[in-house]
């Protein structure tokens, strides 16, 4: 975990050395910032000692792990909203339809800037190179006919993104809400659809995402409104 931290703490710093990027649905942030190259490392090139290491990795994970923690990968994979974090809150955040929004929204920009980097890395997913690796669902996202939407993963920038500003609002319940965000992420590799690699770089675009939210006025102003409506709703930590 602190590597990627420190992988995070790096792409911050790097945010405004980007220059271009191709146009796509980003609402608040400048598609400038979020240009694939200048925020994410490549992935580990296609037959490499450390592409090879990661399926060796993923197979002892999915061999090894509880039928329980299978049955949640998959229902991680079939939940691609901030409603996964309802468990760990004991609330559904839908029925808050100011903070659901501000989620949504955050789910939004986040869609848009992995869609970039998916297009930009085009990465094969592992079960399009390892066709022997288990799949926890039967039409993986990017179905094997399509496997190069891989790095990085869609369900785990919408994780770290969403948590991270969700702590914001929840402060006294940060910790737990973090925590549900990784395992969402670990999830994806569960499912043997995404590498672990994957994973870390959304780590790093959704910190990306969300704090630079958090310094867009516009987004504050929501995310304050939000906060006023946990706090109306008695929401512990808000």
């Amino acid at each position: 975990m602190k590597r990627v931290f420190a992988t995070a703490v790096v792409a911050i710093a790097l945010m405004g050395s980007a220059v271009t990027a191709a146009p796509h649905s980003l609402h608040y942030l400048p598609v400038a910032d979020f240009e694939p190259s200048s925020i994410l490392p490549a992935p580990p090139a296609r037959g490499s000692i450390q592409e090879k290491a990661e399926l060796g990795a993923l197979h002892a994970m999915i061999a090894g792990a509880a039928p329980q923690r299978i049955e949640q990968a998959r229902w991680d994979d079939a939940h691609e909203t901030p409603a996964l974090f309802d468990g760990t809150l004991g609330i559904t955040l839908e029925s808050l339809p100011l903070t659901w929004a501000l989620l949504r929204e955050v789910q939004e920009e986040g869609d848009a800037a992995a869609g970039a980097a998916k297009a930009h890395f085009e990465r094969t997913r592992p079960y399009g190179i390892d066709p022997t690796l288990p799949v926890c669902v039967a039409s993986p996202i990017g179905k094997p006919a399509k496997p190069a939407k891989s790095y990085p993963s869609g369900h785990a920038t919408l994780g770290y993104s969403t948590g991270f500003v969700l702590a914001h609002l929840l402060a006294g319940r940060a910790s737990a809400i973090l925590d549900r965000a990784a395992d969402y992420g670990a999830s994806r590799e569960y499912c043997g659809v995404h590498f672990p690699s994957d994973v870390e770089a959304s780590h790093v675009l959704g910190t990306l995402i969300a704090a630079k939210l958090l310094t867009q006025p516009a987004f504050r102003a929501k995310f304050d409104a939000a906060h006023a409506e946990l706090v109306a709703a008695h929401v512990a930590g808000a």
